[in-house]
């Protein structure tokens, strides 16, 4: 999965929103946007957030008063206030009436990126354990818990959604090191630029922007566990540096001439077969080894099939806002009968859009979309008195009504909207192009 922490931004500069959506998207974060603070406050009501980052001058509602209702209703809620030069005083008065931490602009993406980490690190953590069932995966999880007690370096392979950084974060939590830090890194969503600053630290100067020193993973995870999620898209010339560090347990920020010694446990994660990466030449051998001491692969799930209805379970009581949801077992077959190419990240789409689409406490063949069409497949769920009314000519109505949905839901961000969907936001572009032809209304941007 996908970095774990989701982020509400709040900014009235159209512009900058979106700049700082971008930045911290970048960093494999999810990103919620809000144009000022009313629309933070429904965005809190619909949505789940781990952090807000919020622009201290707003008309509507300002950063400050929305930190006094948040804080009322989420105390616990990391609140970011982003302020210009000549109010630093009273964001710093701010922090006593809650405030987590301020900006002060103008920023580098690094030092964004930076805060988002370190309070993620530090809000309310995650759910333990993991969904196993099938026998390939209670295997994963009893290797998991063996090599939990050992520093060894573990390498998780798998492909892309099948929840390795859950089972890293298994293994963390089975440690001696459970309360201490545990820092994720998404080496493929972070460009190749800004991945050694953030990897390593640097010292105020280092760079031009650099106006701070800064620590980097290495240190945040000082007595945890550090997480080098998709490790094999790391550069070759940063794989040496990374090595270096393993190996000598030590890390040297960027402009910096001072060693600071490491305790520090790494797990990797990759979707691609590092040996084959190591023969084509794109990956160190010496690296790989070092990082494959100890070697766990997650199966795919179409590998698990046992698994399929239970995490479907969980994930749409992730996503019913509270209400108690099951699953019809005409549904449940079609379920079953995917392919899951997407993996558990699929599914969770998957469920995502039928606790949109149900009318009911009980989810049925017909709320079940798919991320290839988006679309029931008219042969699974002919069966069904309901499907065959969609299939006499329904079928256009129910896209409509999970395309004007699903827009309402992310208060008609076009690209919040298709990755919710599961399409691309030139298909969603297309579909609502076709929408209006047909003079079907069009939720505006909120």
């Amino acid at each position: 999965m996908s970095n774990s922490a989701s982020v509400l931004v709040v900014e009235d500069d159209e512009t900058l929103r979106e700049a700082l959506c971008d930045t911290i998207q970048y960093g494999g974060y999810r990103v919620v946007s809000a144009g000022n603070g009313v629309e933070a406050l429904k965005s809190l009501e619909t949505e789940t957030v781990d952090m807000v980052i919020s622009d201290v001058q707003m008309d509507v509602m300002d950063g400050h008063t929305l930190l006094r209702k948040v804080k009322s209703v989420r105390p616990e809620l990391p609140f970011v206030l982003v302020t210009a030069h000549g109010t630093i005083a009273k964001a710093v008065e701010a922090m006593r009436e809650g405030a987590t931490d301020y900006l002060i602009k103008p920023f580098e993406a690094e030092v964004l990126l930076e805060m988002v980490s370190r309070l993620e690190m530090t809000g309310a953590g995650h759910a333990t354990g993991m969904v196993a069932e099938d026998p390939g995966m209670v295997s994963v999880c009893e290797l998991a818990r063996r090599v939990a007690t050992t520093p060894a370096t573990v390498l998780i392979s798998g492909e892309s959604g099948t929840g390795k950084e859950v089972v890293a974060r298994y293994i963390h939590e089975h440690s001696s090191r459970e309360q201490q830090p545990f820092v994720a890194l998404n080496c493929a969503a972070i460009p190749e630029a800004m991945l050694e600053s953030i990897l390593f630290g640097y010292e105020k100067g280092a760079y031009t922007g650099a106006h701070q020193s800064r620590a980097g993973k290495f240190e945040q995870a000082s007595g945890g566990t550090l997480l080098l999620d998709e490790i094999s898209e790391m550069d070759l010339g940063l794989q040496a540096k990374l090595l270096r560090v393993l190996q000598e347990k030590e890390v040297e920020r960027l402009g910096g001439n001072t060693l600071i010694p490491l305790d520090v446990r790494v797990l990797a994660t990759t979707n691609r077969n590092l040996r084959e990466e190591v023969a084509c030449g794109r990956f160190r051998e010496d690296l790989y080894y070092r990082l494959n001491v100890f070697p766990v692969r997650i199966p795919a799930l179409r590998e698990r099939p046992r698994d399929i209805l239970p995490l479907a379970r969980v994930l749409l009581q992730r996503h019913a806002q509270d209400r108690s949801m099951n699953i019809a077992p005409e549904a449940e077959l079609c379920l079953l009968a995917h392919d899951w190419k997407g993996n558990v990240r699929e599914l969770e789409n998957c469920m995502h859009r039928a606790a949109i689409m149900a009318s009911s406490d009980q989810i049925t063949a017909a709320d079940i979309y798919f991320e290839d069409t988006i679309t029931p497949d008219p042969e699974r769920h002919a069966q069904t008195s309901d499907n065959k009314a969609l299939l006499d000519g329904g079928l256009r109505d129910k896209e409509k009504q999970l395309i004007v949905n699903a827009l309402k839901t992310v208060a008609g961000r076009r690209k919040d909207a298709a990755k919710l969907l599961g399409i691309s936001p030139r298909t969603l572009r297309y579909k609502l192009a076709r929408l209006k032809e047909q003079g079907v209304t069009i939720p505006a941007v909120g």
